[in-house]
């Protein structure tokens, strides 16, 4: 019996691995694989920063590295969703490289004991796999609804106590509004736009989202306006043609600008409509009935309890000011 208890001690040191596998459990992620993950993650690796990090940053996952930022920590793209949506938190992580080029060395230096990715890094997984474990989350609109991104997040991460945590506080500011500000009619309809190079339809995930239904909204139906349905929930956001665009008349049309521009600000949003449809504040009916709420894409885009605080925040504001 000695012999073997001395063996077994043995294999821990010559093996790390081994004792990492007794403090780990095995979870199936979103693309069916099977992976053996940390029963604390404490060192966690994000190769998507809105999609991802916010949502697993907003419940207190332990964030070390991300893609998209220098060795500072700072961000290399025109915006940082940590300071636009999450505010001035703790954490600051540091970069693994610019989008779509992991820098391996970077990577190993954080020593990370896990690493989130969407379903769509699934052909970057045997390389990652080699320095630390690989969850594939889906992130896509056909398989998340508003924030259930964080929710999912907060139970492979065991911060079930944090995500309740944020929810009582989104729903306490969510009761606050519908009571000041509940809509005006029964079934009120709502339909959101974002302007990227072109006019896009926005599908089900967001904060945004979240938020504007569980005030009470509904989304309109455009059943057989031609381009918009197919595909509707699958992604994102869907080509809007400017035809289609200049007949919607929604009880609420929400529309933002692409968060890749450096301006999305209202004033910004109305001269790129002016761009692409001029004249349309003369004849789009929500904008000439004033149901037309103007939202900064960067604060309300990510699938976060954050962001459809920050979307309640400024619905409330909108309906102040009319």
């Amino acid at each position: 019996m000695r012999y073997l208890l001395l063996a077994f001690f043995v294999s821990l040191v010559i093996n790390p691995a081994f004792a990492a596998d007794s403090r780990s459990r095995t979870v199936t992620d979103d693309t069916g694989r099977d992976v053996a993950i940390p029963e604390t993650a404490e060192r966690i690796v994000i190769l998507h920063e809105p999609l991802l990090g916010i949502p697993a940053m907003d419940v207190g996952a332990k964030v070390v590295g991300i893609y998209g930022r220098d060795d500072a920590g700072n961000s290399l793209t025109k915006i940082d969703f940590i300071e636009t949506v999450l505010g001035d938190h703790e954490t600051r992580p540091l970069g693994i490289g610019p989008f779509g080029e992991i820098d391996l060395e970077k990577l190993r230096a954080l020593d990370p004991d896990l690493i989130l990715g969407t379903e769509y890094s699934v052909d970057q997984v045997p390389q990652l796999s080699k320095v630390a474990p690989v969850y594939l989350q889906h992130v896509s609109a056909g398989e998340a609804y508003g924030f259930s991104v964080e929710k999912d997040l907060a139970e492979l991460l065991g911060l079930q106590g944090e995500y309740q945590n944020r929810l009582g506080t989104y729903q306490q500011r969510l009761e606050a509004v519908r009571t000041k500000f509940a809509p005006s009619k029964d079934d009120p309809t709502y339909l959101a736009v974002i302007i990227h190079d072109q006019l896009n339809l926005v599908g089900n995930m967001s904060g945004a989202i979240q938020a504007i239904e569980d005030i009470g909204y509904q989304r309109a139906d455009l059943a057989g306006a031609t381009g918009v349905t197919k595909g509707m929930g699958a992604t994102f956001s869907v080509p809007l043609s400017p035809e289609v665009f200049g007949r919607l008349d929604p009880d609420l049309l929400i529309v933002m600008n692409s968060y890749v521009n450096g301006e999305r600000s209202e004033a910004a949003i109305r001269a790129k409509l002016d761009k692409i449809i001029p004249g349309w504040d003369r004849f789009l009916k929500p904008a000439r009935d004033g149901r037309l709420l103007f939202l900064d894409s960067a604060m309300v885009a990510t699938p976060s309890i954050a962001s459809a605080i920050h979307t309640l925040d400024a619905y409330a504001a909108w309906r102040t000011a009319q």
